[in-house]
């Protein structure tokens, strides 16, 4: 197996078309499809369903695409390592984060970046897969949510931060002290979709209060959740830097208690790879931002 053949099959599942996929590459549509017959002879197994004109990746596509991955995630690793040692501070920076409230932590600390490596590439990407991305070599580092469940990943924190519950401003909650996280059992929850890390977590501890919540509304939009419950369509759970950063004077929060909801923010990046000084001084930067700020203990106004 050649890492020309992995880069042609990567091209391949990137375009899921051979003609698309030998363009990009620079060379002809049967010397592709040449290289890609040679590697699955090899392998013993086809990589690609062929339907027509489509293709799709088969099972065995797939476990190859993960590993490919990796394989060109450590050869970019070992090329920043020797391209610092010889030319300087040069390449990419790529960090990914939870959308939302994260994505704008990551963004807010370009401009010092910057400013620090004016040569380097930088690239922030909003996803739900942030750790695997991250232990695939796909992204440096990234910002998360504990639990980190992989021991290839190192996990730096950053801080920790309340859950509340978002109601209108005529709600009859929005002057209350607090409410029991129970309440949001009989309450209309307007909520993110399952595959989001927060509600994930809420969600076990529904299921260690012994109880489902059953949301009335799902979207991955941020904006309609604060215009939703602003409206007073519902209510919705959501961290206090996500409350901060899109709320507004139609809405309220009041603290969860019984229990206490909290989720703690870190940064993760690949124990195994080098981490080359752009990405530890992009890592410091926020370090530094979140103290500087005292991110974890400036109360909602």
């Amino acid at each position: 197996m050649e890492i020309r053949q992995l880069e042609y099959f990567s091209a391949i599942c990137d375009e899921l078309h051979f003609t698309r996929a030998a363009d990009k590459l620079g060379i002809t549509q049967p010397t592709l499809s040449h290289q890609i017959k040679a590697l699955e002879d090899e392998i013993g197994t086809p990589l690609f369903d062929r339907i027509g004109k489509r293709i799709a990746l088969t099972e065995a596509g797939a476990v190859l695409r993960t590993h490919a991955a990796v394989v060109f995630g450590a050869l970019r690793s070992a090329k920043d390592q020797i391209g610092e040692l010889q030319e300087g501070e040069r390449g990419t920076l790529s960090v990914g984060t939870l959308p939302g409230e994260l994505n704008h932590l990551a963004a807010s600390q370009l401009v010092a970046f910057n400013r620090q490596f004016p040569n380097i590439k930088i690239k922030i990407d909003a996803a739900e897969d942030v750790a695997e991305r991250v232990m695939n070599n796909e992204l440096d580092a990234g910002l998360t949510l504990l639990p980190v469940n992989d021991d290839r990943l190192l996990a730096l924190p950053l801080y920790e931060e309340r859950f509340y519950m978002a109601v209108a401003a005529d709600h009859p909650l929005a002057d209350a002290a607090s409410v029991p996280f129970r309440d949001a059992e009989r309450l209309p929850v307007i909520w993110f979709p399952q595959d989001h890390k927060c509600r994930q977590l809420i969600e076990a501890t529904c299921k260690s209060c012994g109880f489902v919540m059953n949301p009335i509304i799902e979207t991955n939009t941020i904006e309609s959740i604060f215009s939703l419950v602003g409206s007073g369509a519902g209510v919705s759970i959501l961290s206090r830097s996500l409350i901060q950063l899109y709320g507004n004077e139609r809405i309220r929060a009041i603290p969860i208690v019984a229990p206490v909801l909290s989720r703690q923010v870190v940064i993760v990046h690949n124990r195994e790879k080098f981490l080359g000084r752009p990405v530890k001084a992009f890592i410091s930067l926020l370090q530094r931002f979140v103290e500087e700020k005292r991110i974890p203990e400036k109360p909602i106004s």
